[in-house]
């Protein structure tokens, strides 16, 4: 087997799972370099530990991001993967400059080059021009590993050969989720009662605060005693987002935890009754993975990528229209109100999340790199 290697902006937590899964699968036949472009992100604060059993390399400060040129960023991409002796390459943002020339360079010069893909063809509106300029832009790629169904579809249609896409590019290590949280999953552990509504987005337009506010205040309305909801994210629209909640008379139920660690997540997701995300475009969204993990129901928007994979509607949440606060309202009443189906569905949920453990990032991996 050919060694690995995996370009990307920046880790996240759950790239950490990922390639510690490959070395651990791969060890003795072939080593694992994980190549981070950027040291940092300006939207995430992520607090993603450093691998253990692979290679780490950071190749720019983040500093360097709105200034880095083709031909540097394609030449430090190209130089690393010679250094790890990399056979097999996956890649992030096919659409950056440099990102495509180091696909090509890598691809002519014999290496197996992949792209890791989370976008779907619903994500927004598409016009007619940029899809078949993308279609060359995937030109390097022998295939591609994908968050859902719909991104498959999308990979298809922009001419990636369809034997070899796979699934699970979003996946996590429940294992670490689980033994994080400190606490039982759902519907054991913190008392039906105690538990709060609870919601793990930045604080942007996309994710649609505003429509999860208004449904909120339609179930807090009619509920005798109404659950807690928990924000857990921070972003530039916290001052909108705060006035929204005083306007809506929701100064005593609304808890605003502000950017979390990991770790402190997965003890909300403990305590928590359900996650709540309605956004207008999430390309997939792993925190509904994580959330299973410990139990928790969902109800998300039909726009979420997850809805394809992890979420049935109506046996480990539901799924709603993201401007439906009205809808949306409905589910948290049915959940917040009935301990018997709310049990049932935290059961089902747990049990759904083994299709977003870690195992199945590898298992695509090895698959495509064997």
């Amino acid at each position: 087997m050919r060694n690995i290697a995996f370009v990307l902006d920046t880790f996240r937590i759950m790239h950490v799972d990922q390639f510690e899964g490959v070395a651990a699968a791969v060890a003795g036949r072939a080593s694992v370099t994980g190549i981070e472009i950027f040291s940092g992100h300006e939207d995430y604060a992520f607090d993603a530990r450093r691998g253990a059993t692979f290679d780490h390399v950071n190749l720019f400060k983040a500093e360097e991001r709105a200034r880095l040129g083709m031909l540097r960023g394609a030449w430090h991409i190209l130089r690393q993967c010679r250094v790890a002796r990399a056979g097999t390459v996956f890649l992030t943002h096919y659409e950056r400059s440099y990102v495509f020339l180091a696909a090509l360079m890598l691809r002519l010069s014999g290496k197996r080059v992949f792209v890791l893909q989370d976008s779907k063809f619903d994500d927004y509106r598409r016009f007619l021009w940029r899809e078949v300029f993308k279609r060359l832009m995937y030109k390097p790629y022998r295939g591609a590993i994908v968050a859902s169904p719909r991104s498959a579809d999308y990979l298809r249609f922009l001419g990636v050969n369809a034997e070899r896409i796979r699934l699970n590019c979003y996946a996590t290590s429940l294992a670490r989720v689980r033994a994080a949280a400190g606490a039982p999953p759902a519907p054991a552990g913190t008392p039906f009662a105690e538990r709060a509504f609870l919601c793990v987005a930045r604080l942007i337009p996309k994710k649609n605060h505003a429509t999860l506010l208004d449904a909120y205040a339609l179930y807090a309305g009619r509920a005798a005693a109404p659950r807690k909801l928990i924000l857990c994210g921070s972003g530039p629209l916290e001052a909108e987002i705060r006035a929204r909640i005083h306007a809506l008379g929701l100064d005593e139920l609304v808890v605003l935890k502000g950017n979390l660690a990991s770790a402190e997540i997965a003890r909300e997701l403990a305590g928590g009754l359900c996650l709540l995300l309605p956004s207008i475009e999430e390309q997939y969204g792993i925190v509904v993975i994580e959330a299973q993990a410990m139990g928790l129901p969902v109800i998300l928007s039909e726009n979420c990528g997850a809805r394809d994979t992890q979420v049935q509607s109506g046996v480990n949440g539901f799924v709603v229209e993201s401007g439906n606060a009205e809808g949306m309202a409905f589910f948290m009443e049915r959940l917040g109100g009935d301990e018997a189906l709310w049990s049932e569905m935290a059961e089902a949920a747990y049990r759904s999340a083994d299709r977003g453990d870690v195992a199945g990032f590898v298992e695509s991996v090895l698959s495509l790199a064997s």
